[in-house]
């Protein structure tokens, strides 16, 4: 049976632990992406966009709000994604989730709390880009419904192609 897991909103300014959060995303984000696809140095600016946000989950063993944390330790962030929202389309910006966290349900987990924040925006689709090399993350993408829209040529470098993956919602709801 699949643990449910809660995910977060991220609201800077909202509460002590939410700069916590941030230095903990931070790190993720210089671990997992390479520099120059890593957002660590914007990352506050593209917390604080207009029409975006951030969910984050953290690690089973600290979910918890009431966390005692000694000095020196943080939250042990699992994963976070970002979203940005025009008036009719979604975009996931960034979809992370810590190596030691992966196939445990966290990806899915922050992306079905994005699929449904989004819908209550009455967006007509999401739409996102994944590496083809990275077949965990395209399974997750097709698995809650994206479908490959095009294949963008050199999208992260040179010979580093993309999918262009959309989730359409059906309008007469």
């Amino acid at each position: 049976m699949e643990k449910s897991r809660m995910v977060k909103i991220l609201e800077l300014g909202k509460k002590n632990s939410d700069e916590e959060i941030l230095a903990e995303l931070i790190r993720l984000e210089k671990r997992i992406f390479p520099k120059h696809e890593s957002l660590a140095q914007n990352l506050r600016q593209e917390i604080h966009r207009r029409n975006s946000g951030v969910f984050y989950i953290l690690e089973d063993s600290l979910e918890s709000d009431n966390l005692s944390l000694g000095e020196g330790k943080h939250q042990r962030v699992a994963g976070y994604l970002m979203y940005s929202c025009t008036s009719l389309v979604a975009t996931i910006t960034k979809l992370a989730v810590k190596e030691s966290c992966r196939r445990q349900g966290y990806g899915e987990a922050l992306l079905r709390a994005a699929i449904e924040k989004v819908q209550s925006k009455k967006v007509m689709c999401i739409n996102l880009h994944v590496d083809p090399i990275r077949e965990p993350a395209f399974s997750l993408y097709k698995k809650l419904g994206f479908e490959i829209e095009t294949l963008v040529h050199s999208y992260y470098a040179p010979n580093r192609d993309a999918y262009r993956m959309v989730l359409n919602f059906d309008s007469d709801k």
